[in-house]
């Protein structure tokens, strides 16, 4: 295929792109849209009134016809008249003289003289004029009984030559055949590439394409889409298998959603922006590029089991709709669920939007969920190794030697620590657990990182002289990863009384601080919503804190943060 077809194909969509952009004096190039000649405004100042059964067939037949689209390229004396349709058929009648006839989601039809060439993308191309180049179907048949100029390509599609037809290129068709008369003249070589039996002539797409995509539902009640509900009810199936076999993570997963549904969510967005920085990062590494597949399987499988969940979310609701209270398994709140999401999968918009958050939110669901079971587990294996010699039991008391044994595990566990003064006054209070302390509300967090990034650009400004303008936010990161990690907070935290802890009680490590680093990008990157999110959130926690499991505390008075 040479490249004048590309050119073709590309043509519509820049062609479009003009029509939507604003037209100024100060552009280099200007568009213009020429309705057709019986409906210009010209031609109505100067034609005389018609009655109002012609005006009324006019404008049924106007709003049919395909705009005529002229590009004109200030300084060159160069118009381009092109046909172009989208979502309905492209015509050139006969003794009409167009550049090119391009149809989206619909059929090209020449009988007139086309300069360059016919295109139609879904739908079926016919030529029975002269084309000065190619003639082309994207799923879709070509017929030709006319003079072509250059090549006639089919891909999914059949290609059929009348007996005027003269093709001075190639002939190929993808998945199709070829019909020839013998009267037709190729002057190029003919070739066609077979597949199988299902994809051959492109009409199952076809159909799915009018019925369903450009309606935005991914089923429909209609002829042709045997095989979509094939697969959707395939895919059914799989779920009730998953329902059966893994019934206990399937509850699990529900009840995380029910009961934490603004984290399943705002995790299912975080993962969704995530993602490509993650495949981004690990082709920087280079050595990250080996788990790039085994991402995206896992990815797959958390798509996959969310579904699932999702479908028994809706089952379980529907069924507790009804005032029954009793458990569901798993496997019929599926089913039923299943059967409610296929027929939003018919209702147009509403189908593929359906679609979309069921993957979206049930991916959210899996990983929340996992991390759940994650921490849960890290907890319960942090209990001190080292044995701890228990201390005297009272004699008869059978609850003495448990309190005893536990006493003595605290006890442990505090010497872990650096040893305690010799003066050090014995009766002093407990510290409170630091997840327990007063949260920083947003404001007295916001000074506190005023605070830290005068003091980054402080130290930055001698770089500035040597044009290193972009390393402010990647300074401060780094900046902020290190503290976190040596003290639990920032001088600006120092100075506003603030102390970032863990949730779970342990000691911020490494791998939090940088986690949190990073994960501050994308509180900030949309347009601060991470951060903001602080002073609507119940813990007060911001998009970084949630994906680090930490939260800043505001420890008491007399506490060295230090």
């Amino acid at each position: 295929m040479k490249i004048s077809i590309a050119k073709i194909l590309l043509a519509p969509a820049a062609a479009l792109l003009f029509m939507a952009l604003p037209v100024s004096p100060l552009q280099a190039t200007t568009v213009t849209v020429d309705p057709p000649a019986h409906s210009a405004p010209e031609a109505a100042k100067d034609a005389p009134v018609p009655a109002q059964s012609d005006a009324s067939d006019s404008k049924e037949h106007s709003s049919h016809e395909p705009r005529i689209i002229k590009i004109e390229v200030n300084n060159q004396d160069h118009t381009d008249n092109s046909v172009v349709a989208i979502g309905h058929d492209a015509t050139l009648d006969a003794g009409k003289q167009a550049d090119a006839v391009v149809a989206i989601f619909g059929s090209a039809t020449s009988n007139g003289d086309v300069s360059q060439a016919i295109v139609s993308l879904f739908g079926n191309t016919r030529a029975t004029g002269s084309v000065g180049e190619s003639a082309v179907a994207i799923l879709g048949n070509v017929y030709v009984d006319g003079k072509v100029g250059d090549s006639v390509v089919a891909v999914l599609g059949n290609i059929e030559l009348g007996p005027h037809a003269n093709v001075g290129g190639d002939l190929s068709s993808v998945g199709g055949t070829v019909i020839r008369d013998p009267a037709a003249q190729v002057h190029g070589n003919v070739s066609t590439v077979q597949l199988p039996t299902a994809f051959g002539g492109g009409q199952w797409i076809h159909s799915w394409i009018k019925h369903c995509f450009v309606l935005g539902r991914p089923l429909a009640f209609t002829q042709g889409l045997g095989w979509a509900w094939s697969l959707a009810l395939g895919f059914l199936v799989f779920y009730l298998l998953l329902a059966l076999l893994f019934h206990r993570g399937v509850d699990r997963c529900v009840v995380t959603l029910e009961s934490h549904p603004g984290t399943v969510t705002l995790t299912a967005l975080i993962t969704l922006l995530l993602l490509p920085v993650l495949f981004i990062l690990l082709c920087v590494t280079i050595i990250g590029i080996p788990l790039i597949p085994f991402l995206i399987i896992g990815w797959w499988l958390a798509g996959l089991l969310g579904k699932c969940v999702m479908l028994a979310w809706i089952g379980r609701r529907l069924i507790h709709a009804f005032g029954r209270r009793e458990p569901v398994p798993a496997v019929a709140a599926v089913l039923l669920g299943g059967a409610i999401v296929l027929l939003l999968y018919t209702v147009p918009v509403v189908g593929f939007i359906t679609y979309k958050l069921l993957g979206i939110l049930g991916r959210g669901a899996v990983l929340v969920t996992l991390v759940q079971m994650f921490r849960a587990r890290g907890s319960n294996g942090s209990v001190p190794t080292q044995p701890v010699m228990p201390a005297p039991a009272v004699a008869g008391e059978p609850g003495a030697a448990m309190g005893a044994a536990a006493t003595a595990a605290e006890s442990a566990t505090g010497a872990a620590e650096a040893a305690a003064p010799a003066d050090a006054t014995p009766a002093a209070a407990p510290v409170p657990a630091a997840a327990s302390l007063p949260r920083a509300g947003f404001w007295l967090r916001m000074g506190a990182l005023f605070i830290d990034a005068v003091i980054i650009g402080i130290v930055l400004t001698p770089l500035r002289h040597h044009g290193e303008h972009d390393l402010m936010l990647i300074s401060l990161a780094i900046y902020g990863a290190v503290m976190w990690k040596l003290k639990g907070t920032t001088v600006g935290g120092v100075l506003c009384g603030l102390q970032v802890v863990r949730l779970d009680g342990r000691p911020v490590d490494w791998g939090t601080s940088i986690v949190r680093a990073l994960s501050c990008f994308l509180s900030l990157v949309v347009l601060g919503l991470g951060f903001i999110w602080i002073a609507v959130d119940r813990d007060r926690q911001a998009w970084h804190d949630k994906i680090a499991g930490t939260v800043v505390v505001r420890p008491p008075k007399g506490v060295s943060l230090i």
